[in-house]
C-alpha cells in the first residue's frame, strides 16, 4: 500500500468503516489508525452486535492496530475518527499512546476533546495527544444525522403499528 498522509483521504476511509456500522444497525462510526502513512489498525461500532459496551470505534482501531504490530504503544500513530471521541476512548487513545487524533464532527453530549469536556487537556495525562477535529464535518455529521433519523422514523412507524386502530 503506498504511502499516504492526507487527512482527508483517511478520514473518508473511516467514513466508509461507518457506513459498515449502519448497514449493521450500529451508531455510525468508524475509526483508523496510521503509522508512517500506512493503515495498520481499522474499527466500526459495534457495542450492539458485539455485546460489549467497549466496542467502540476508536477502541476496535486501537486493538486491532497494536494486535498488528505486536505493541499496545503506538507512538507515532494517528487517530482518524468520524465522531469526536467519549471519555472512555479518549483514554484509550492517551493510554495507546497515540500521536495525534483527527476527528470529524463534534459530539455535544459526550464528546471528551472540546464538546461536553476537555479530557486531552487535563494537566495530570502522561501523554500528550495533539488533536484536529472538523475535518470532513459535514459528512461525519450527516452519516450520524441520517442514522438516527431513520432510527427515529422506525420506531414511530412502530409505535403508530402496534396501537389499536382508531375507528
Amino acid at each position: 500500500m503506498p504511502e499516504i498522509s492526507s487527512d482527508r483521504y483517511w478520514m473518508s476511509r473511516a467514513l466508509q468503516l461507518a457506513q459498515q456500522a449502519a448497514v449493521a444497525g450500529e451508531v455510525p462510526v468508524g475509526a483508523i489508525v496510521v503509522l508512517g502513512g500506512k493503515e495498520i489498525g481499522a474499527g466500526f461500532n459495534a457495542p450492539i452486535s458485539g455485546c460489549d459496551p467497549t466496542a467502540h470505534a476508536e477502541i476496535r482501531a486501537l486493538r486491532d492496530a497494536a494486535a498488528r504490530v505486536g505493541n499496545y504503544r503506538l507512538s507515532g500513530a494517528t487517530l482518524y475518527v468520524t465522531l469526536e471521541p467519549c471519555t472512555m476512548c479518549v483514554g484509550a487513545i492517551v493510554h495507546g499512546r497515540i500521536s495525534r487524533l483527527v476527528y470529524g464532527a463534534a459530539e455535544p453530549k459526550a464528546g471528551a476533546v472540546e464538546s461536553a469536556r476537555r479530557t486531552l487537556d487535563e494537566p495530570h495525562l502522561n501523554w500528550a495527544v495533539d488533536s484536529v477535529g472538523g475535518v470532513l464535518e459535514q459528512q461525519c455529521s450527516e452519516i450520524i444525522s441520517d442514522f438516527f433519523s431513520r432510527r427515529r422514523a422506525e420506531i414511530r412507524r412502530q409505535r403508530q403499528s402496534s396501537s389499536p386502530g382508531k375507528e
